[in-house]
């Protein structure tokens, strides 16, 4: 099978060390927007060539979109004219309701299946690829019903070989919870990132100081800002909403200490530690 990647950064380039290593691609192709990234990916074995998209679409078996969700909004239309009758499209995107509409209409929309797999880390570019990234996550699929059956099939087979669990869901409900469960971690590391550098003027304080419980709130902050730009715009009304939530409850803890009332704040502690029966580890 012939894959090509669009996008051979942390996402994409992962995807494409473990398709080689587990023998679902024979040929991987990579497409890139600056050739340092093109040079880098074909030096790290990522891709076996990189070539221009609409060359690179009509000779692939599977098109995988794994560039940041603007550019993926004008690009998914096109590629689904670019590739041959039985081609698929998968996207990797963080957000899905925005896509799906973009193709709502197109005469070969069942030729795409809009995909979230729910794995990451902070940082970017083809270094950033490492193997098994997807293993054991799960991998979100999106308004499957208008996908057709075989390109459905090949796109689960796909993540199955990854040993990712399917989670199904429609687009709009997909991208409210991942308005609180991922965006909101996001925009509360990159404040704290902020607060901190704002406040703190010792750079040599914040390297000595900051132990595990900072450097694991914080380490989202390196994300890359353009990726992240793109997901609040495209999903504005959920991020507005948990963020007006998560303003609510820190304002109350403010108030409590304020207050005085620690036995209060002990309480909602204790409350919140009921996440250790969703999240063990």
């Amino acid at each position: 099978m012939t894959i090509t990647i669009v996008g051979t950064g942390l996402i994409g380039g992962s995807l494409a060390l473990d398709l080689r290593a587990n023998g679902f691609a024979e040929r991987l192709i990579g497409v890139e927007h600056t050739s340092d990234h093109a040079v880098e990916a074909i030096q790290k074995g990522l891709v076996d060539e990189c070539m221009e998209l609409a060359i690179a679409c009509a000779q692939s078996d599977v098109v995988v979109l794994a560039v940041p969700v603007n550019p993926m909004l004008h690009m998914l239309p096109n590629v689904l004219d670019l590739i041959p009758a039985n081609g698929v499209v998968i996207d990797m995107g963080s957000t899905k309701h925005a896509l799906c509409k973009a193709v709502d209409n197109h005469p070969r929309r069942g030729r795409y299946v809009a995909a979230h797999p729910m794995a990451g880390t902070e940082y970017s570019g083809p270094s950033a690829a490492i193997p098994h990234l997807f293993h054991a996550k799960a991998a979100i699929l999106c308004e499957t019903e208008r996908s057709d059956p075989d390109a459905l099939k090949l796109a689960e087979r796909l993540f199955k070989s990854l040993f990712m669990r399917m989670v199904y869901m429609n687009p709009a409900e997909h991208d409210v919870h991942a308005a609180y469960v991922s965006h909101i971690s996001h925009i509360t590391s990159y404040v704290l990132a902020l607060t901190v550098l704002e406040k703190e003027k010792s750079e040599g304080n914040i390297f000595n100081m900051a132990s595990g419980g900072f450097a694991s709130t914080v380490r989202l902050a390196k994300s890359p800002p353009k990726m992240w730009r793109d997901i609040y715009e495209q999903n504005t009304e959920n991020i507005l909403d948990v963020l007006n939530a998560y303003i609510e409850n820190m304002t109350q803890f403010r108030n409590l200490i304020q207050e005085g009332q620690f036995d209060h704040t002990f309480s909602l502690m204790e409350e919140a530690n009921q996440i250790r029966r969703i999240l063990p580890n």
